[in-house]
C-alpha cells in the first residue's frame, strides 16, 4: 500500500533559493536590466547632424564630397588654408543643397534630434549608423543623393566610444564626451538596475510559489511538466 508524503513548502524555500543560480536564471529568463537598459537606449537616441541634398548623381555627389574634404584637408603643396569641417561642409550645404529649409541652415537638420526625425527613412537610420565627425555619403533616398556630417550623437556607445561631440580647435576639429550627461546616466543606470532587480525577484518568486504549491499538492502539474 503506497503512502502519500506530504512535505513542508515552507522548509523547502531555502532549498528552491539555493538551487536557483544565477546560470540557471539566466538560461529560463532574459536578464531584464538588459532589455531594459537597451530599451531605454533606443528611445533616448540623439542626433545633431547636417545634410547636402543633390541630384540622383552619383559622380556629382563624389565630386563635392571630395571638394568638401580638399577644403578642409587641402594638399600640402597647397597654399589654401584648412577650414574646419563644420563650416566647410556649411558653405557647401548653403551653395549646392536642393533642400532649401534646411541648406539656409547650412544643412542642418536638427540639433539633438531623436531617431525618427528625419522623412527620409534612408537618412535617419544613417544618421545613427556612419561615423562621428566625418563627411559620409552618397546616401540615396526617394529625394536624391544626401552627403551627411554627423557632429554630435548620445547614447550610441558601441559605434561612438566614449566620444559624443566634435568640436573646434582652430582649424581642426577634436572629439569630446559630455561631461554634463555622466550625473544623467548614473542616475538612469542606477534606476535600471532596481527595476530589473524587482523584475527577477518577481519573475524568481512566481516558480518558487509554483513549486511549493506543487509540493503541497494545491497544484498537480507545473507548467513546464
Amino acid at each position: 500500500m503506497m503512502h502519500r508524503i506530504f512535505l513542508n513548502p515552507v522548509a523547502l524555500l531555502p532549498f528552491l533559493l539555493a538551487c536557483m543560480t544565477q546560470n540557471n536564471v539566466a538560461c529560463a529568463f532574459q536578464n531584464p536590466i538588459d532589455v531594459v537598459t537597451r530599451d531605454f537606449q533606443a528611445l533616448t537616441r540623439k542626433v545633431t547632424a547636417q545634410h547636402i541634398l543633390l541630384p540622383k548623381s552619383k559622380d556629382v555627389a563624389l565630386a563635392l564630397k571630395q571638394s568638401i574634404r580638399n577644403k578642409v584637408s587641402p594638399p600640402k603643396d597647397s597654399d589654401i588654408q584648412p577650414m574646419y569641417i563644420v563650416d566647410a561642409f556649411s558653405a557647401a550645404a548653403k551653395k549646392y543643397s536642393r533642400d532649401e529649409e534646411t541648406a539656409i541652415r547650412g544643412g542642418l537638420l536638427g540639433t539633438l534630434a531623436p531617431q525618427g526625425y528625419c522623412r527620409a527613412k534612408e537618412l535617419d537610420q544613417a544618421c545613427f549608423q556612419v561615423p562621428l565627425g566625418e563627411i559620409c555619403g552618397p546616401i540615396e533616398s526617394a529625394y536624391g543623393y544626401h552627403l551627411l556630417l554627423v557632429t554630435e550623437r548620445t547614447n550610441c556607445k558601441k559605434l561612438d566610444g566614449q566620444y559624443t561631440k566634435i568640436s573646434r580647435d582652430g582649424a581642426n576639429k577634436v572629439f569630446m564626451g559630455d561631461s554634463s550627461q555622466e550625473g544623467e546616466k548614473e542616475m538612469a543606470q542606477l534606476a535600471l538596475q532596481q527595476v530589473g532587480f524587482w523584475i527577477g525577484v518577481s519573475l524568481a518568486g512566481g516558480v518558487v510559489a509554483e513549486v511549493a504549491a506543487k509540493t503541497a499538492n494545491i497544484v498537480d502539474t507545473l507548467p513546464w511538466e
